[in-house]
């Protein structure tokens, strides 16, 4: 099947573009307007903190749109991906928007040595990210690696029972189908598209990926040694998750029409 790293970042690296120039990540709106922060993380700040003087890193940050955020919001701020046509967006945006923010090309496991070894106030992953990853306690002894002491991680992540119900069904129901737990073989899909609003057809439609339970995320941030200070479950994700089962409320966020739990 060849290595799971190649097969997602032909998918990630022919998408990047498209992601650039679509309507959801508002590219234009960030270089327009300076005071502009992204969706995802005006809908963090209650719990983020205060982030201004802090040394960030942005894992996985795609093309850069939340890790520019997080630097507006007064955080030195390093995104990292693996993707290189997604950091090809993310230089582009912030050359032309003028915000300062550093980005480093770097598979998520291989972070510290590509960030020579340095260590950060604040580690931020968002919404998508642990779906790329085979284990999750690999990702966790990294982070602790990257973290100064007295240092923070923020995650915001769909839940993994979301990913594990089918994407949608004719019948409306809730069921689950795909793994819960982190297994060692992936899910391969075969899937076009992507989720946001684009007329590019892409040819790169494979990709290997991982689900974590809630027990294991925290079990292995535990293990290395940190320490959990907030834990909240959102009846909300920032786009239509499970596709004519949700209905968009009044902050952008895509909630479940029919259960209200």
């Amino acid at each position: 099947m060849g290595d799971y790293r190649d097969i997602n970042k032909a998918s990630w690296d022919e998408r990047a573009p498209a992601h650039a120039a679509s309507p959801g990540y508002n590219v234009q709106g960030f270089i327009d307007d300076p005071a502009l922060i992204s969706h995802v993380v005006r809908f963090d700040r209650p719990l983020l903190g205060e982030v201004s003087g802090l040394r960030g890193v942005h894992l996985q940050c795609h093309i850069g749109t939340d890790t520019l955020s997080l630097s507006r919001l007064g955080a030195r701020m390093t995104g990292l991906d693996f993707s290189p046509a997604a950091l090809e967006q993310a230089r582009s945006l912030v050359a032309r928007s003028g915000d300062d923010v550093d980005f480093v090309e770097s598979e998520v496991y291989d972070a510290v040595p590509a960030l020579g070894g340095e260590k950060f106030d604040l580690v931020f992953t968002g919404i998508g990210a642990f779906c790329w990853l085979p284990s999750i306690s690999r990702w966790a002894a990294t982070v602790a690696a990257l973290l100064n002491p007295g240092g923070r991680l923020f995650v915001r992540e769909g839940h993994p029972m979301l990913w594990s119900l089918t994407d949608s069904r004719s019948d409306g129901l809730l069921v689950v189908d795909l793994p819960y737990f982190e297994r060692d073989e992936p899910t391969v899909w075969e899937e076009g598209g992507t989720y946001v609003e684009t007329d590019v057809v892409f040819t790169a439609n494979t990709t290997h990926e991982w689900n974590h339970g809630l027990g294991e995320i925290v079990t292995a941030l535990q293990s290395e040694g940190l320490q959990l200070t907030g834990l909240v479950e959102h009846d909300s994700v920032p786009w239509e998750a499970l596709p004519g089962q949700m209905t968009k409320d009044d902050r952008g966020e895509w909630r479940l029409t029919a259960w209200r739990v």
